[in-house]
């Protein structure tokens, strides 16, 4: 399917959930299920089942679905991924302190009681590289371990007493924004490749994602060298235009 199809096909389900149609919804999910598990697959190997982080996903989805507005004048994939991504790395923050190794809380037990001890008795603050060497530990273990005894705030609660503002919305989560960035460029470079020329497509597939030299893709294109390193300029100025159009 064209991206445009996708395109008009995501505009015209979005204009009937807005019309009242409650069937929409769920075709406009379908539609897009595939964006849902391509998000899904970066969060791999974090202690959830994938297609658990499927439904995670999903209600990002919905959120998206419900909150997306036609005059946004964006595609709904890029709106709909950075929800999706903060739906999942919610779940994974709120569901993480449970699966907590014990040995990293004694080692966090520890680390604090060094830290307050040289407080004490020095009237200073011992950095956690100091801390680390002081207990027998790496820098890296030192620093799960004081994460993994540290108090767990909830975005919701209130700043400093402020009874107005939240943590929600004085903190940015910088690695959420990062992940969703990565993953909106790879879905839009994605794009940008299935709709070249079946040629090009072939050109990006081998040189980029299969890592064959040049002169191994003449061959197996029965192509020449010099045409393949071509075609290869024209490929990367175009998706450069069309991405940065």
């Amino acid at each position: 399917m064209e991206q445009t199809s996708v395109y008009e096909r995501n505009s015209m389900l979005l204009q009937r959930v807005r019309d009242g149609d409650e069937s929409a919804e769920a075709e406009l999910v379908e539609e897009n299920i595939g964006l849902v598990r391509t998000v899904a697959r970066r969060f791999l190997d974090r202690g959830t089942e994938y297609e658990d982080l499927v439904q995670i996903g999903l209600i990002g989805m919905i959120k998206a679905i419900r909150s997306f507005s036609l005059d946004r004048g964006t595609a709904f994939s890029t709106y709909a991924v950075p929800l999706i991504v903060g739906e999942i790395r919610r779940h994974l923050r709120d569901d993480g302190p449970i699966k907590v190794s014990r040995i990293y809380r004694r080692q966090g037990i520890a680390l604090v009681h060094e830290k307050n001890r040289i407080l004490s008795e020095e009237g200073r603050e011992a950095g956690i590289a100091e801390l680390a060497e002081r207990c027998g530990v790496s820098v890296e273990e030192a620093a799960i371990s004081l994460d993994a005894i540290s108090p767990i705030t909830s975005l919701s609660d209130f700043v400093y007493g402020e009874d107005s503002v939240t943590y929600e919305g004085v903190l940015a989560d910088e690695e959420s924004e990062r992940e969703s960035e990565r993953i909106c460029d790879r879905i839009a470079l994605s794009q940008c490749i299935n709709r070249l020329p079946p040629v090009w497509r072939k050109i990006v597939l081998l040189r980029y994602y299969r890592n064959m030299t040049q002169q191994e893709t003449a061959n197996a294109l029965g192509l020449t060298q010099v045409k393949v390193s071509r075609e290869e300029k024209k490929i990367l100025a175009a998706l450069k235009e069309e991405l940065n159009s």
